[in-house]
């Protein structure tokens, strides 16, 4: 009989705004701060950070520690990878200990760093930092046994020299996002970093209703052109159904260099 690994990760939580990631797989209580770095460095130049984790249980747990390359798949996931990818920078990294112990209830400060060659040109360097647990083994209702580990990811961002995002907006529409039609930037990313979309934005709906809308934060990584939803804020009733056509005004903040005045309507 053929086993299986599930792994749960708490890595998509690391892409967005700044929080405290919670992964859980019976016995793995591993908290994290700060889920995600953007640094900046200059080539030849050693920076160092730190994390803390810590162990919510009672019990002590042993957590071990790794690189990887990571990519974000077209339906806004994330996938990881051990194996070294074309250009990978992991080489430049070097982690403190590849396993610690942590007490309940306790936490550890653990060290990582990163030292851009002296000859590395402008641009980012990306890698994830894996946090897992001891596996274990659960048994299913058919009685089939299947190994189980949590496991968290920290995303790292290293800016090399002067690298920086240059986004611009190539086209708006309308989209199914999460099963709801909602109007979708199209963000193009012509720079040597990542960069995000913000702004403050209103929309008019079609009954004269005006409502917030805001840009999802996910990562729009250097080449990329990516679908970016503008959300309305959904009060304590439940999701706002929007009525089209929808006039969007407002200000766009694409990336923490450019703020650009935005105005479009979208129709279904």
């Amino acid at each position: 009989m053929h086993s299986c690994r599930i792994a749960l990760s708490a890595a998509l939580i690391a892409l967005a705004p700044p929080s405290i990631p919670v992964a859980g797989a019976q016995g793995f209580a591993a908290v994290v701060s700060p889920p995600r770095f953007e640094i900046a460095a200059k080539p030849g130049e050693r920076v160092r950070q730190v994390i803390e984790i810590s162990n919510a249980a009672p019990q002590p747990a042993r957590y071990y520690l790794r690189t990887a390359d990571w990519q974000i798949t077209p339906d806004a996931g994330v996938s990881f990878a051990d194996d070294l990818a074309a250009g990978s920078c992991r080489p430049w990294v070097a982690i403190e200990r590849r396993e610690i112990e942590v007490p309940g209830n306790g936490s550890v400060r653990y060290r990582f760093e990163v030292q851009p060659p002296a000859a590395a040109p402008s641009g980012e360097c990306r890698f994830a930092l894996m946090i897992e647990g001891d596996e274990q083994t659960v048994r299913t209702e058919s009685g089939v046994q299947v190994p189980i580990s949590g496991r968290i990811a920290v995303i790292v961002y290293v800016a090399v020299g002067d690298a920086a995002p240059n986004l611009r907006v190539a086209g708006a529409t309308v989209a199914e996002v999460n099963g709801r039609p909602l109007p979708v930037l199209e963000v193009v990313n012509s720079g040597n970093a990542h960069g995000r979309v913000a702004g403050f934005l209103t929309a008019t709906d079609a009954q004269g209703r005006k409502l917030d809308l805001s840009p999802s934060t996910l990562p729009i990584l250097p080449g990329e052109t990516r679908r970016i939803a503008l959300s309305p804020d959904d009060g304590a009733a439940g999701p706002v159904e929007l009525a089209y056509p929808l006039t969007v005004k407002g200000t766009l903040e694409l990336g923490a260099r450019q703020r650009v005045e935005f105005e479009r309507q979208f129709t279904r």
